[in-house]
């Protein structure tokens, strides 16, 4: 499932956010890819361990947990810490598929990465290209989002960024583990979860809402593992 996930932050947080990294020190973004990912990666990105990276982050994150329509979707319980990529004049990354567990920075903890996530902090307008691209069974997908918003789909997908051929293309990347590994058990909730709300607007706790609020959390009960 693909989410387009809208104002994961305001102007001013992304205004901020940019003001932070944008003088920040930017390195070869092949540093944080295997040996087959360094040959069709192109970019440049703050280091793991950045101070200013973590700091800025925390902010994403913060706001994630507060978004319901992202903890709906990803479930989440476990974060790779955000990090931020940056392509401008040429520079793109061709189609890869992300590694299914990461080592997160800094700590001796592992994360198994279902969910891959870019928030994107350059407006559409300011560059040309740059396009995400996500191949499932149904084609392939574009997506290029305005500042601010986030596109959340299963790390499992092979995708690519297009070449960026005028202005600079600023995003921050990461992976979620979820409470539910399985993206089609996880989809189910969601829909499940979003008719349940929608019902909730429209009848109250009625006692068939309340019913399938007792399903949906069976449910997870029997599939989450925390």
């Amino acid at each position: 499932m693909m989410l387009h996930i809208s104002e994961v932050l305001t102007a001013a947080q992304v205004t901020g956010i940019r003001k932070a990294i944008d003088t920040a020190e930017w390195v070869d973004g092949k540093a944080t890819v295997g040996a087959q990912g360094a040959k069709v990666k192109r970019n440049r990105q703050l280091s793991e361990l950045s101070p200013t990276g973590l700091k800025v982050g925390q902010t994403i994150l913060q706001a994630l947990a507060s978004h319901p329509l992202f903890v709906s979707a990803a479930l989440p319980t476990r974060y790779m810490p955000p990090l931020f990529n940056r392509y401008e004049g040429g520079e793109h990354y061709g189609f890869h598929i992300d590694g299914s567990v990461r080592g997160i920075p800094g700590s001796n903890l592992s994360l198994r990465t279902d969910l891959s996530c870019t928030l994107f902090l350059s407006e559409p307008e300011d560059y040309d290209g740059g396009e995400l691209i996500v191949a499932d069974t149904y084609g392939e997908h574009e997506v290029k989002l305005p500042a601010g918003d986030m596109i959340l789909y299963p790390a499992s997908s092979v995708h690519k960024v297009e070449p960026v051929t005028r202005g600079a293309r600023i995003s921050s990347f990461f992976w979620v583990q979820s409470m539910v590994a399985d993206d089609g058990k996880r989809s189910l909730l969601f829909e499940l979860d979003q008719n349940i709300q929608k019902l909730r607007t429209k009848l109250g706790d009625t006692e068939e809402v309340i019913g399938l609020t007792g399903h949906y959390h069976n449910l997870l009960r029997q599939w989450a593992i925390v």
